[in-house]
């Protein structure tokens, strides 16, 4: 039985054996894998780099009475947008009119008492004269004449301040902008300069606050020194890409040495009323001019450990790996510092293809940023 099944083995082994040596001579191999290639070039180019940032108004203002008193109305419609000099609370007016009656009577009664001293003035002047009195009672009345006077004067000035209090009764906006809710409504007690009324912000231009790395703002000296400031893309949440284009108009004047960053400011039109203050903003400044930038297709670029590598195509059709040293990225252009020349073809779509360096691929050219333009390529 066991030498019966080592011949049946056998057999079996032999029968293999004699199919693997019977393939048709010639057979054809798998053709070449298809892959995208873009070539290398070369141009002067403009580095940007993307910061989240901060949407502020250039004006704020905290909105609180001048004098104390009861709200007597609301004037405005909470959230609107508000001109310079629009009423938006008036406060209690009945008691600062009847100041300002007492502060006339005051006046008047000044005035009289002047008038008064100014003739007892004049008649001492002709009584010393003609020596009826004696130069003490005329130095007495002259003394009540200027009494008389400054007593006017100080009255003056009090009409003047109940005529202002009165004015501050009627709160009206100093800024062009959009309001607040009103945090105290009528019948509530507004205490002078502590009550908080409302608040007020501009709405146009707007301003957008961003923070820059130390080597960041390093590489960007250069532009930034420039007599014409550089304008920065802004984009807001639920944006796509970087609608709106603000002007670089203010750089702090040291680093935080907390963070180790710079803030910077845009302004940005705002006539729509797209921004918002408090608003997130994501922001792109030009950070670096380069003559002649490398710029290739991101996704061409591997990662292996801490090593960035591409894979060329020769003349032959034959893959090479070329390791590389990166840039900045530039939406979905990466800056390659060091590794490739203008005119090398680079793989870009089909990498997972490619199964080791010197593996036959069937290349087919495509634009460096994307597959709008493409031609077969044999060799080169």
């Amino acid at each position: 039985m066991a030498n019966k099944l080592r011949f049946t083995l056998m057999a079996l082994t032999a029968l293999a054996l004699a199919g693997c040596g019977t393939g048709e001579p010639g057979g054809q191999q798998p053709p070449p894998a298809a892959v995208e290639v873009a070539e290398v070039t070369a141009a002067p180019a403009t580095l940007w780099s993307g910061f989240t940032g901060r949407v502020a108004a250039p004006e704020t203002v905290e909105l609180r009475p001048r004098v104390s008193g009861y709200i007597d109305r609301v004037s405005f419609t909470e959230g609107d947008l508000v001109q310079r000099g629009d009423v938006l609370f008036t406060i209690d007016q009945r008691p600062y009119r009847a100041r300002e009656r007492a502060a006339q009577a005051e006046l008047a009664r000044a005035q009289s008492q002047l008038i008064l001293n100014k003739g007892q003035a004049e008649r001492a002047q002709q009584l010393l004269d003609s020596r009826a009195i004696s130069r003490e009672e005329y130095d007495q009345r002259v003394a009540a004449r200027d009494s008389a006077a400054a007593a006017v004067s100080a009255a003056e000035a009090a009409l003047e301040n109940t005529r202002l209090d009165l004015q501050y009764t009627v709160v009206k906006a100093p800024i062009g902008g959009r309001v607040s809710r009103a945090y105290v409504t009528r019948g509530n007690l507004a205490n002078a300069d502590q009550t908080l009324l409302t608040t007020l912000v501009s709405v146009d231009p707007m301003y957008v606050y961003f923070e820059s790395d130390e080597q960041t703002f390093g590489s960007s000296r250069a532009l930034l020194n420039q007599e014409q400031r550089p304008q920065v893309r802004i984009g807001l949440a639920g944006e796509q890409g970087y609608p709106h284009t603000g002007e670089l108009d203010f750089v702090d004047n040291r680093l935080n040495s907390h963070t180790g960053t710079i803030q910077f400011r845009a302004v940005v039109a705002n006539a729509d009323g797209t921004f918002r203050a408090g608003q997130f903003a994501r922001v792109e400044m030009p950070t670096e001019q380069l003559s002649r930038a490398v710029l290739v297709n991101s996704k061409a670029v591997l990662t292996d450990q801490d090593r960035r590598y591409v894979y060329l195509v020769s003349e032959k059709n034959l893959t090479e790996r070329r390791e590389v040293e990166v840039g900045p990225q530039q939406g979905d252009l990466v800056v390659i510092r060091s590794g490739l020349l203008p005119g090398d073809l680079i793989v870009v779509n089909g990498l997972q293809k490619i199964f080791f360096p010197g593996m036959p691929v069937q290349p087919e050219l495509v634009a460096m940023s994307g597959p709008d333009t493409t031609r077969q390529v044999a060799s080169r």
